[in-house]
């Protein structure tokens, strides 16, 4: 599990660090603690449906927020769950993007087990660095 939760960065809401050797990995990791805040059993999550899409942003940062934003986006809008599968990104002279293929399932009750409900991202803390050991970033979500 390439990601860790965070007490001691805020109170009413939820905090993670993830990581990886490449940005891929730590988005991947990222994309994961996220929809691990929202339901306990990431493996319940069944690749049903498949939603593939592309963010786009000047920063890599905000690369990662467009990202979960849009997981959560499609838990609002379409009531899906949805795992990241598979994620390109590439640095262009001006800004990032990321190819990204995601698979999941309607929200269900009784075979999801639902922890808390994420509204958003925040920009609280949201930071991505480049270290000696990969990737690291730290996210905060409003739940």
């Amino acid at each position: 599990m390439p990601y860790r939760y965070l007490d001691n960065i805020a109170i009413a809401d939820a905090a993670f660090e993830a990581w990886g050797q490449t940005i891929e990995e730590m988005l991947l990791a990222a994309a994961d603690a996220t929809m691990n805040v929202m339901v306990g059993n990431l493996n319940a999550i069944a690749a049903r449906t498949h939603r593939p899409f592309r963010v786009e942003d000047s920063h890599l940062d905000m690369l990662l927020f467009q990202l979960l934003q849009e997981l959560v986006y499609f838990k609002d809008a379409e009531r899906l769950l949805l795992r990241v599968r598979r994620i390109q990104v590439v640095r262009h002279p001006d800004h990032w993007s990321a190819e990204v293929d995601a698979s999941g399932d309607s929200i269900n009750p009784e075979v999801h087990d639902l922890i808390t409900d994420v509204k958003a991202v925040t920009l609280h803390r949201l930071c991505v660095e480049q270290t000696s050991k990969g990737w690291h970033a730290t996210v905060v979500l409003d739940t």
